[in-house]
C-alpha cells in the first residue's frame, strides 16, 4: 500500500515546505510573476501565504503545479558527469 504515492512528486512535502523552497528559488517578485495571486504581491510572507493558499483550492494547484515543474520534473542526466 505505501507504493500508491511512489509516482506523487509531492509525496512528503508540507505546503509549508513547497513555498518555502519556491520562495528561496523565485524570491517573492519572481513567484508573483509565476503566479499572479496577492499573497505574492503584496506584503508577502510564508505564513500569510500558507493562510490564503490552504483556503483557496485553486491558487494551492497552481503553486504545486509551479513546484513540480521547477522542481520534480527534472532530466536524470541533469546532475550527470556525462552530459
Amino acid at each position: 500500500m505505501h507504493n500508491e504515492q511512489a509516482n506523487n512528486p509531492l509525496h512528503g512535502l508540507t505546503l509549508e515546505k513547497i513555498v518555502t523552497r519556491l520562495e528561496e528559488h523565485y524570491g517573492w517578485d519572481g513567484l508573483a510573476q509565476k503566479i499572479s495571486i496577492q499573497c505574492f504581491k503584496s506584503d508577502p510572507s510564508i505564513k500569510s501565504s500558507l493562510t490564503f493558499l490552504r483556503k483557496t483550492p485553486w491558487a494551492r494547484n497552481k503553486v504545486e503545479a509551479l513546484y513540480i515543474s521547477t522542481f520534480a520534473q527534472k532530466s536524470p542526466w541533469e546532475n550527470s558527469p556525462y552530459r
